[in-house]
Parts: structure tokens; C-alpha cells; sequence
């Protein structure tokens, strides 16, 4: 009997010890998720994308954040969509082309190259009577670059907040002078608290008597009272004596300018003047060119329009000029004005037989701005206020075009008004640049 038990004992043994197996294994087969179901080659189930991959792009954010964790309590027999999201996408994006690779020292050329620039010109329009004409829309103007028409990207009446640099003529004869110092005191009631204002005086040099300054502060008075001078005293006529041609030590001329000369007997010789106005606008310009865009940058200058001594050229500054969109208005004073002439319009200034020695008008022509002739203190203050009004008026006309701006070329500018009688103001063209990029 006891043999029997023991067989019976390691029979039980035996039987337990399969059916714990049995146990392990299929917890074993539990713990292994079953293979997701296959899908037909032809119309593959892309609805858990939508709205969360786009080709060549990747998954968005958005995606990724509404994208359920995936559990360890889902059914095994189940597809999650997690599965489907891992899959490999195919990059659609096209093949780009070889792009365009820089030389040496040439990597800052290549940076700043864009397909398109941004032309803007301020165009003044005036009747026959010298008028400003207001109330003309887009449509009643053609703007032609090269003889080629462009396209009116914007157009805006709406006055612009101007940036200002005055430079004033301190070379002038004295009895001049004095009417312009008389009439600086008046050029502050033209402006609004919204526009700026720098002063520059030239004589045998050029400085800034003040850097650009709030319109309506306290600082633009004290920088005009402080421009004001004396002028310069031209030949005098000597009334004879020992003196008359200067002194003399052991009959030798202490200053070899006052030396007697053919033609010029009883008058003291004056040394040649200086007029730097080239460079006295060339130096107003580089400060006016860094004012922020969306200002109208105007440059004002009093003065005789007499050139000499300057280091700059004109070609070089009106091309710096029109390079920064800044126009160049002024008051024409002295021998250099006209009596009974106010505003000059383009058409009459080539006409001045007093305009020969006198720079100016060609700088008002080339970058779209104008003058105007006085010889009285009450007319120098009235020529200021008339051209501020104007600039104010003008109409502001952009266009695209795709001219390089690594180019030195001279684009031509024609702006033309589809209204008869009219007389149209705008600057000669502009040389593309960097400043221009849009």
C-alpha cells in the first residue's frame, strides 16, 4: 500500500507541475501584441493623417500634442492609431535646384541680392498758375522707368512727417545776410510736432550747428540764433593816402593780397572766396540719409547758389541724393535772385540769364524739388512756408521693378498726369542700392 502511495504522490507531483507550465506559457502569449491587420496595397487608410502630417513638412506641433500616449491596457487584438503615425512617409518635396554658390569675398554682395526693389517718388502737381493740384487718383497717373511703364504698387495722398535739413549760405554778402538772419526766426511756425529738423552753415568750411531735433522744441531756436552771422563785406573803396594799397616795410608789401593791380586801382583786393556748397550738401545728406524710412527727407538750403572750392562733385552728390530719396528745395537770395520772381517751376529756370554761376536749380531738377527768388525778409520767410505747404501735398507713388541693385545704372523716372494743363514735379530717376531692399 505504501508503494502505491508514493506512486500516486509523484503522479500528483508531476501534474501540477505541467499545469503551472501550462500557466506561464499563455501568460507568455498574452503579453504579445498582435501583428496590426494588412491593408490593401492600393487604397492604404491615411484618415488618422488628416490635419497632422504634411508632405515634406513633418508632423505638426498640434499634432504631436492630441496624439494619445499609447497604454499598456490596450486590447492586444486592436491597431492603435500611434502605430499608423510611426510609419515612414515619402518626402514629396521637389529637388532643388544647384543654388548659386558665392566667391571668395564675395559672400556681403551675395546676401543682400533680392529679385524685386521699391522705387518711391514724390510727385508735386501743379496748374498753370503754380496752383497745387489736389484730388487725382492712381489712375490718372502713368509712371514710366526707362520708357518702359510700371505698375502703381502704392499710391498715397496722405501728407508724411518730414525729416529736414536746413543749410544756410554764411558766405552771403552782409547786407543779404542780414535778411536771412532775420528771416530763420519765422521758419518754426511751419512745422508739426511730428517732424524733425537739423541745421547746417557753410562759409569756407562746412559744420552742423545742430543734429537733428524735435520741430517744435526749444533747441531748433537756439540752433538758428546761433547760424546767424555777419556775412562777408565785399570790395571797398579806399580813400586814398599812405594805406591805400596796405602796409609797407622798407617799401615791400607786408600782405602780397592788398598789392596794387592792373584794373583794380582804389580798391583793396579781397582774396578769392570759397563757396563749398557740393560739400556743405553732401555733409547735410549723410545725416539726413540715416532718418527713418517713411519720412519725407527734405534738404533746404538759403543760399546764392555760387560753387566753388568744394571737394565733392555734383555728379557724385545728387547721385548720393537720389540714392536716398532726399530732394533738395531753397530760397534763392542775392545777385542770384529775380525781382518779381517767386517760385521757379522747371520750365523757367533754364530760361534765368542770372542762373549761369548758380548750382542750385540743377540740384531742385535732378532730385524732384523746387525754389523760389526772393530778395526781401518777408519774402524769404512767406518761400519757406509755400514750399513746406507743397511738400506736404505731394502725392507718394511706389512700384516695383527689377532692376539689379548691384548695378551702377541710371534709371530714368517719367511720371505723367492724364489731365490736361498740368505741370508735374518728380525727381529725374534713381541708382539702385541695398537701401532699397523691400
Amino acid at each position: 500500500m505504501a508503494g502505491v502511495f508514493y506512486v500516486m504522490q509523484g503522479a500528483l507531483a508531476v501534474a501540477l507541475a505541467f499545469s503551472m507550465l501550462a500557466g506561464f506559457q499563455q501568460q507568455q502569449q498574452q503579453s504579445i501584441p498582435d501583428a496590426p491587420a494588412p491593408q490593401s496595397a492600393g487604397s492604404p487608410d491615411l484618415s488618422n493623417l488628416k490635419n497632422q502630417v504634411t508632405p515634406g513638412s513633418g508632423t505638426t506641433p498640434e499634432a504631436v500634442q492630441n496624439t494619445p500616449p499609447p497604454s499598456s491596457s490596450a486590447p492586444s487584438s486592436q491597431t492603435s492609431s500611434s502605430d499608423t503615425q510611426a510609419a515612414p512617409q515619402q518626402d514629396t518635396t521637389p529637388q532643388q535646384e544647384v543654388p548659386e554658390i558665392a566667391k571668395p569675398g564675395q559672400t556681403g554682395a551675395f546676401l543682400i541680392r533680392v529679385p524685386v526693389t521699391a522705387v518711391v517718388v514724390p510727385v508735386t502737381v501743379r496748374d498753370k498758375k503754380h496752383n497745387l493740384v489736389a484730388g487725382l487718383t492712381w489712375r490718372q497717373f502713368k509712371v514710366y522707368e526707362d520708357g518702359q511703364r510700371q505698375k502703381i504698387s502704392f499710391f498715397s495722398v496722405d501728407p508724411l512727417a518730414l525729416s529736414v535739413a536746413f543749410v544756410i549760405d554764411q558766405s552771403l554778402p552782409s547786407d543779404v545776410m542780414s535778411k536771412v538772419n532775420e528771416s530763420m526766426s519765422a521758419v518754426t511756425g511751419a512745422f508739426t510736432p511730428a517732424d524733425s529738423v537739423a541745421v547746417f552753415a557753410y562759409n569756407n568750411g562746412t559744420r552742423m550747428v545742430t543734429d537733428f531735433t524735435g520741430a517744435q522744441g526749444a533747441r531748433l531756436p537756439a540752433a538758428f540764433q546761433s547760424a546767424k552771422t555777419s556775412g562777408r563785406d565785399m570790395g571797398v573803396v579806399s580813400p586814398g593816402g599812405p594805406l591805400d594799397n596796405g602796409m609797407t616795410i622798407n617799401g615791400k608789401q607786408v600782405d602780397p593780397n592788398l598789392a596794387p593791380q592792373r584794373g583794380n586801382a582804389g580798391f583793396i583786393v579781397i582774396p578769392k572766396e570759397t563757396h563749398p556748397l557740393n560739400d556743405a550738401i553732401l555733409a547735410a545728406a549723410k545725416q539726413l540719409a540715416q532718418q527713418p524710412k517713411g519720412r519725407r527727407r527734405i534738404l533746404y538750403i538759403m543760399s546764392d547758389g555760387k560753387e566753388s572750392g568744394s571737394k565733392a562733385s555734383y555728379k557724385e552728390v545728387v547721385r548720393y541724393l537720389l540714392t536716398n530719396n532726399i530732394s533738395v528745395y531753397g530760397t534763392l537770395v542775392g545777385d542770384s535772385a529775380m525781382w518779381g520772381v517767386g517760385y521757379l517751376d522747371k520750365w523757367h529756370i533754364p530760361l534765368l540769364p542770372t542762373m549761369r554761376d548758380n548750382i542750385l536749380p540743377k540740384y531742385a531738377l535732378a532730385t524732384g524739388g523746387a525754389l523760389e527768388s526772393q530778395f526781401s525778409e518777408d519774402g524769404i520767410q512767406r518761400s519757406f512756408a509755400r514750399i513746406t505747404e507743397s511738400v506736404r501735398a505731394q502725392y507718394t507713388i511706389i512700384y516695383y521693378t527689377r532692376a539689379g541693385m548691384m548695378s551702377d545704372k541710371f534709371h530714368k523716372i517719367t511720371v505723367n498726369v492724364e489731365v490736361p494743363n498740368l505741370d508735374v514735379t518728380a525727381k529725374d530717376g534713381y541708382y539702385p542700392s541695398s537701401s532699397m531692399q523691400q
